[in-house]
């Protein structure tokens, strides 16, 4: 065992966190906790895991509930396909398994949604395999231990920081080493002023020694994220307003937005507008009052998208580029899973109403 192991898993037992996933008998619920905590703070995502548990119980109510269901109960979280995914692999493990998580990594593998870190963590922390995990707390507090100068974010960075977690697992203890990493990134090797007075593996870290933990990990610089100007319509009939379903797959697949599209160079807002519902739905419309400005960063850009009151003027929209059309009454939006800007536009139209 590596020097460094037994000091580690001694202080994880006297200061872990309390999770509402740790120690729950369902591997189910190890399995969900990881999918969200992919890209996603632990303080966002426990409400929003004792939500899910309480609205899909088990592994088969799951895989039982209509997507539309799922896609609500994450409504929030972003990254829309990992609750797709999460469902698919649901029903997959009723159809193949027997409703019962598979244990082995190699099958964990071959569910949708689940890569090589969500497979070992299910492994050790479910099931008590002997299995390496490596989610961004175990780089970090690896990156310093080894003193590791390769950039995490790189292939080379991330073979040897997998090697590093696959050499240093305490056989038997694989689940409680790798919870033990993970609290130590989150709770003393923090990305910014870690505490190393406090680090119970001070000792053996070897940033630490060479006064390089501010500087590890390294990171590869990654190119600026480009920025768009989007738009979108609120289109009233009615009493109700339209709303799209955006194609399954891509970018907040299956959710539902405000009928709009990015501006293209030579064109001012409204022309982009009458131009997109024309393309998307078959409509002509004219375009109104302003509603409202929104400013959105996803992974790998930026918009700032504009919202206009639209008249219909012409034509039954139609889904053409979208996956459905729905006219909702203004009561029944909550009911439509929607990413955060469309759910803000919907919460600016309703409280218009209401006042």
């Amino acid at each position: 065992m590596p020097a460094f192991v037994p000091g580690l898993l001694a202080w994880f037992r006297q200061n872990g966190r309390t999770l509402p996933w740790r120690g729950h008998p369902d591997p189910y619920a190890v399995w969900v906790s990881e999918i969200m905590l992919q890209q996603t703070q632990v303080e966002t995502v426990i409400p929003y895991f004792e939500k899910w548990m309480r609205l899909f119980p088990s592994l088969a109510d799951l895989a039982a509930a209509p997507e539309q269901a799922a896609l609500n109960a994450w409504e929030g979280l972003g990254y829309y396909s990992r609750a797709r995914n999460l469902r698919r692999a649901a029903k997959i493990v009723v159809a193949e398994y027997g409703g019962r998580l598979p244990a082995e990594v190699e099958s964990l593998r071959r569910l949708p949604g689940i890569g090589r870190y969500t497979a070992g963590a299910i492994a050790s922390l479910a099931f008590g395999l002997d299995e390496p995990a490596l989610d961004g707390n175990l780089k970090r507090v690896l990156a310093r231990l080894f003193d590791v100068t390769e950039p995490v974010n790189s292939p080379a960075g991330e073979r040897i920081l997998w090697e590093l977690a696959a050499e240093n697992l305490p056989p038997g203890q694989a689940g409680d080493y790798n919870q033990a990493l993970m609290d130590l990134g989150a709770l003393i090797c923090t990305p910014r002023n870690p505490e190393c007075a406090a680090c119970p593996v001070s000792g053996f870290c070897r940033a630490y020694r060479n006064g390089t933990q501010a500087e590890r990990p390294v990171r590869a610089a990654r190119p600026p994220r480009p920025h768009y100007t989007v738009t979108a319509a609120v289109i009233r009939r009615d009493g109700k307003v339209l709303l799209a379903q955006r194609p399954q797959n891509g970018l907040l697949g299956g959710l539902w937005e405000f009928p709009g599209g990015k501006q293209e160079p030579g064109e001012n807002l409204q022309e982009c507008l009458a131009r997109e519902i024309r393309e998307e739905l078959g409509a002509e419309v004219e375009v109104g009052a302003f509603v409202g400005e929104f400013r959105h960063a996803y992974t790998h850009f930026k918009i700032t998208l504009h919202a206009f009151e639209c008249r219909l003027l012409d034509g039954e929209p139609r889904p053409i580029q979208a996956q459905a059309v729905r006219w909702a009454g203004l009561d029944e939006l909550g009911d439509f899973p929607m990413g955060k800007v469309d759910r803000q536009i919907s919460g600016i139209i309703t409280s218009d109403e209401r006042g």
